[in-house]
């Protein structure tokens, strides 16, 4: 069975003169625990609205999405937020990070609202994921006082912190130097691969795409296999 089953799902909105704007086509897509998925696509093209359905934060226009072969549409908007919250983690391109909490306070957020087990080790737990991302000595900074690639470090820690069965990342090395991009890409492959996890990467850069063992084009809302290689880099080359 299926972690996550995207069938034929298209997402339009109308537009205030009326016109409908059609963002996402036919999407069919299938990730089973395990998987590494890239996605590239330029902007515009509709990788944000895809994203927030393969977060179940939105809905489709028609299609269906179905999580553990359940339809979307039979889950109640707490039984989803559980889902959210619990099983998948979200790294954003633009970090979300929450102003005048340190690094420590901000990686230990989803925490608060796990078991009891992750609950009361959530210190502990947001401690050594800031250590695994290169961060130990960075505990009680703000955002404020972190570089970009170290306030990405801490929204990739935050993500991973829960153990999540499916890990969305948005462009996860844009703000990072070659070297530390290739660190903090190892430890998603590592931490995916020991807990089971998904991983859909979304990126411009063929190098970080060709990591994945499926790889995605995303065109006008449209979405296509690409081949790995010589394909995937002008794919990526084609949509930068």
């Amino acid at each position: 069975m299926a972690l996550l089953l995207l069938e034929h799902v298209t997402r339009s909105v109308v537009l205030p003169d009326g016109e409908l704007l059609e963002i996402l086509r036919g999407i069919d897509l299938r990730v089973d625990e395990g998987d590494h998925v890239s996605i590239v696509g330029r902007s515009g093209s509709g990788k944000s609205t895809l994203l927030n359905l393969l977060g179940l934060i939105d809905t489709p226009t028609s299609g269906r999405i179905l999580v553990d072969g359940v339809p979307l549409e039979q889950l109640s908007g707490p039984r989803r937020d559980g889902i959210r919250g619990r099983d998948i983690g979200f790294i954003f391109q633009q970090f979300n990070l929450l102003p005048r909490r340190t690094a420590l306070e901000n990686v230990m957020t989803p925490l608060l609202y796990a078991g009891a087990r992750q609950f009361w080790r959530r210190r502990a737990l947001a401690a050594e994921m800031l250590e695994r991302v290169g961060l130990a000595h960075r505990l009680a900074s703000t955002p404020e006082r972190l570089s970009g690639g170290e306030q990405q470090r801490v929204a990739i820690a935050r993500a991973l912190v829960r153990g999540p069965r499916l890990i969305l990342a948005d462009e996860p090395t844009g703000a990072l130097d070659v070297e530390t991009g290739a660190a903090v890409m190892a430890l998603l492959d590592e931490v995916a691969e020991r807990s089971g996890a998904a991983l859909i990467t979304i990126t411009h850069d063929p190098n970080v795409a060709a990591l994945a063992r499926r790889h995605y084009r995303l065109d006008r809302g449209a979405l296509a296999p690409v081949e790995v290689g010589r394909a995937l880099d002008e794919s990526a080359e084609a949509l930068a």
